[in-house]
């Protein structure tokens, strides 16, 4: 007698639980897909923006530097120089009877927090989304798999013995079914910690050139001008609290 075996035949045969771990992976597996091309395409997309710092230090005034980006409202560099000006003018404006949060920073101090601390930390942790979904799905996928494989194994036993028959065919099919689980887990892991490892990776590059931008920025607030420009251009004026720096880049 020919028995039916696989994956359909494991979905109409076993009982919920299996049906309910079979759901859960592939649920895992259709989001860690949609993670994985989400965040490549927003990476992507950061990446495009990398040649607009350029325009931006060459520009003549902090205004028209603002404007060299594009996408406002999701980019990143606009958002880091935007936030910045504004702690600038924050910290300027402040009076001597409301200074609780200023009394001991000074104004050095003050915009190493607002750059670095706040603008760029809140970016980094909007590139952390999905992240922690892809590393859980990776870690947990393959024991999910592992439990709807012992699950189906226990019934095939159950039912093989019930049968008072212990013949290859009907112990090979049933235990073969069950480790089709084991498969899906791994199925669905492998791709999630290679997603999880790829994203994490681009994050770290793409961090890296934001923490160079938000260090050349806080030099410019600072002193007036770039770190280690290269070349000789006068960018726009800032006024500090005490004085008015034009920033000028030097050649070197």
């Amino acid at each position: 007698m020919n028995i039916p075996f696989g994956i359909a035949n494991l979905w109409i045969e076993d009982d919920a639980i299996t049906r309910f771990v079979a759901i859960a992976l592939l649920t895992c597996s259709i989001v860690t897909w949609v993670i994985l091309l989400t965040r490549l395409w927003d990476l992507r997309n950061l990446r495009k923006l990398k040649p607009e710092l350029e325009r931006f230090w060459r520009a003549t005034s902090f205004d028209q530097g603002l404007q060299a980006f594009s996408n406002h409202a999701s980019n990143p560099y606009y958002q880091i120089a935007q936030l910045a000006t504004k702690a600038s003018t924050h910290h300027q404006n402040q009076s001597t009877n409301h200074r609780e949060l200023l009394q001991t920073l000074n104004y050095s101090e003050w915009m190493a927090r607002s750059v670095k601390k706040n603008s760029i930390d809140t970016v980094a942790a909007g590139l952390q989304k999905g992240l922690t979904f892809l590393g859980s799905t990776g870690a947990i996928a393959p024991f999910i798999g592992l439990f709807g494989t012992v699950w189906g194994i226990y019934h095939a036993l159950i039912s093989i013995s019930s049968s008072g028959s212990a013949q290859i065919d009907q112990v090979a099919g049933p235990i073969g079914e069950a480790l089709i689980m084991t498969a899906l887990g791994l199925a669905v892991a492998i791709p999630a910690v290679l997603a999880f490892n790829a994203i994490n990776r681009a994050n770290k590059l793409f961090l890296a050139d934001l923490n160079r931008f938000g260090n050349d920025l806080l030099a410019y607030f600072v002193t007036g001008a770039r770190l280690n420009s290269g070349e000789s251009s006068c960018l726009f004026t800032f006024r500090t609290t005490k004085t008015t720096i034009t920033s000028c880049r030097q050649s070197t």
